[in-house]
C-alpha cells in the first residue's frame, strides 16, 4: 500500500488535517495506495515555497544553466522509465505498449524541446526616429510569469503536466502542480526526479486533491499565483476563469471538445480506417483530441461502417501487462457511470448499435474493472446528446453527408472547437476545407501527428490561448519593452 503525500520545497509531506483519499487501480478495482488530501496550509506552503524559489538560485540561473538541468530532468525520466511506465499504468489501466511509445517518452522530450527552444528564440528590436535627430532603439525581454499554477488531467498525467511544466520551468518560471485526484503517482515520481536533477527546492511543487473545497480551489483563490495552465472540461475552465478573475491572473485552458472526423469518398481507406480506430479508441476514447463524430460521404458509407466496425471487434481487451492488449479500462467506475449513461441515452434515442454498447466479460481477478466495450452508433439524429455532448469514452456516430459544403456545417455546427480530422486525397479538398473547419488543429490524413514547435489550443468553447512552441513563450513570459534614448 502506498503512501503518497505532497511534495514542497524539496520534500516530500503529509497533510496536516490527516485526510486522505484511495488511489484506485481501474483495471481491476483494487487500491493502490492512500493520497494526502491537501487543506489551504499546505497549498500556501507550496506557493510560498515557489514563490521564494524564483528569487533564490533559480531566478538567478543563465538560461543555458536551466536548459542543462532541465536535460537532466528529461534523462532521469529516461533512465526511470520502466518506474515511470509502472505507475503511469496503474493510475490510469492503460496498455503498456500505449504509455511506454507516447506518454513516457514525450514526457520526457518535453523538458528537452522546450529547453531548447528557449535558447534559440530571439527578441524583437526596433530603431526609432526622434525630433531631435538622436534616435532611439527598442529592445524586448522576457521574464519569467512568476509562480505558476498547472492543474492537469487524468488521461494522459505525465505527458499533459510537462507540456505546461516544461515550458513554464524553462522561461524561468516556478509551479504549483495539482495532478488529477484520479492520477497521483507520476507527478510525485517527478518530484523524485527534479530532486536528482539539481532543481532547486521550490521550483517544482505538488498538492494533492479534488477541485471544490481542496486542492483545487485553494490554489485557484490563492492571491500569490499569477497564472493558471489548466487542461479538462470546459465547466472546470469556467471555474478557473472566475477564481483567476480576481487579481487579473491570465489562463492558458485546453477545454472539453466534441471533435469531428469528416470521410470522403476519394479518401485512401485504408488510411481513414486505421486513423479512425485510433482516434475514437485509443486509450479507450479518452483523449480530448479523439473523434466521437463521424461524418463519411454517402458513397462509402456502408464500406467505413463495416470496416470500422470490424476494426473495433479485433481490438483486444486486457489489463496493462497483457502484451497482446490494446484497449484498457475507463480511468474509473465513476467515470465508466456517465460512459454507459450516454450508451443508455443512444438506446433511448433509437440509435443502430454497430457493436458494442455494454460492459465486456472479463475474468473474475479484473471484473472489479472500469471496463466497457468500444462501441459505434449509426441513426442518430444531429441533435441527440450522444453526438452533441462530450462523452470521453470508446465511442463514435457515423453519419452520412452528400456535399463537402454540408459536412463543413456538420462539423462545424456545435460550439468545441478543439480538433478535427479529414481524410481525402484531394489536395484542394483538403486545403479548402480545412480552412474553413473551426478548430485548433486540424489534421489531413492523420491524427495525433504533434510537432511540439507549432500551436497548440482550441477555439470555442474548447479553450483560450494557444501553448507550443515560441506561443508558449506568450504565456509563460512577461515580454518587456525597453526604450532608450540615444
Amino acid at each position: 500500500m502506498k503512501e503518497i503525500k505532497h511534495y514542497i520545497n524539496g520534500e516530500f509531506v503529509g497533510s496536516a488535517s490527516g485526510r486522505t483519499f484511495e488511489d484506485i487501480n481501474p483495471a481491476n478495482g483494487q487500491v493502490i495506495g492512500r493520497v494526502h488530501e491537501a487543506g489551504r496550509a499546505e497549498v500556501d506552503a507550496a506557493v510560498k515555497a515557489a514563490r521564494a524559489a524564483l528569487k533564490g538560485p533559480w531566478g538567478k540561473m543563465t538560461v543555458v544553466e536551466r536548459a542543462e538541468i532541465l536535460h537532466r530532468v528529461a534523462d532521469g525520466i529516461t533512465a526511470r522509465f520502466d518506474e515511470f511506465l509502472e505507475a503511469e499504468c496503474l493510475d490510469t489501466g492503460k496498455p503498456k505498449s500505449l504509455a511506454s511509445h507516447i506518454d513516457i517518452p514525450r514526457g520526457a522530450a518535453n523538458f528537452k524541446v522546450f529547453a531548447d527552444l528557449l535558447k534559440n528564440v530571439a527578441n524583437e528590436a526596433f530603431e526609432m526616429a526622434t525630433p531631435d535627430g538622436a534616435g532611439a532603439l527598442n529592445y524586448g525581454v522576457r521574464r519569467p510569469k512568476g509562480v505558476i499554477g498547472v492543474i492537469s488531467p487524468w488521461n494522459l498525467p505525465l505527458l499533459l503536466m510537462t507540456w505546461k511544466v516544461g515550458p513554464a520551468l524553462a522561461c524561468g518560471n516556478c509551479v504549483v502542480v495539482k495532478p488529477s485526484e484520479e492520477t497521483p503517482l507520476t507527478a510525485n515520481l517527478l518530484g523524485e526526479v527534479m530532486q536528482a536533477a539539481g532543481v532547486p527546492a521550490g521550483v517544482y511543487n505538488v498538492v494533492h486533491g479534488f477541485g471544490g473545497d481542496s486542492a483545487g480551489a485553494f490554489l485557484t483563490e490563492h492571491a500569490d499565483v499569477d497564472a493558471y495552465t489548466f487542461t479538462g472540461e470546459t465547466g472546470t475552465g469556467e471555474t478557473i476563469m472566475r477564481a483567476a478573475a480576481k487579481g487579473v491572473r491570465q489562463v492558458s485552458l485546453e477545454l472539453g471538445g466534441k471533435n469531428a472526423g469528416i470521410v470522403f469518398a476519394d479518401c485512401d481507406m485504408d488510411k481513414a480506417i486505421e486513423g479512425t480506430l485510433r482516434s475514437a479508441f485509443a486509450n479507450c476514447g479518452q483523449v480530448c483530441l479523439g473523434t466521437e463524430r463521424v461524418y463519411v460521404e454517402r458513397p462509402i458509407f456502408d464500406e467505413f461502417v463495416a470496416r470500422l466496425k470490424a476494426g473495433a471487434e479485433n481490438l483486444v481487451i486486457g489489463p496493462p501487462d497483457d502484451a497482446s492488449s490494446n484497449f484498457g479500462p475507463l480511468v474509473s467506475l465513476k467515470h465508466r457511470e456517465k460512459v454507459l449513461s450516454y450508451y443508455q441515452q443512444a438506446l433511448d434515442d433509437g440509435a443502430s448499435v454497430i457493436t458494442g454498447g455494454g460492459v465486456p466479460d472479463m475474468p473474475a481477478h479484473l471484473a472489479g474493472g472500469a471496463w466497457v466495450q468500444p462501441t459505434i452508433w449509426t441513426g442518430l439524429a444531429d441533435d441527440s446528446a450522444v453526438v452533441t455532448e462530450e462523452i470521453f469514452g470508446p465511442c463514435c456516430h457515423i453519419r452520412p453527408f452528400d456535399s463537402e459544403e454540408e459536412a463543413i456545417e456538420l462539423a462545424n455546427s456545435l460550439p468545441y472547437g478543439l480538433a478535427s480530422a479529414i481524410w481525402t486525397e484531394n489536395s484542394s479538398r483538403a486545403h479548402r476545407v480545412a480552412g474553413q473547419i473551426e478548430a485548433g488543429i486540424v489534421w489531413v490524413n492523420s491524427w495525433f501527428l504533434r510537432d511540439l514547435r507549432t500551436a497548440f489550443g482550441g477555439s470555442k468553447q474548447s479553450g483560450i490561448g494557444r501553448e507550443g512552441g515560441v506561443h508558449s513563450l506568450e504565456f509563460y513570459t512577461e515580454l518587456k519593452n525597453v526604450c532608450i534614448k540615444l
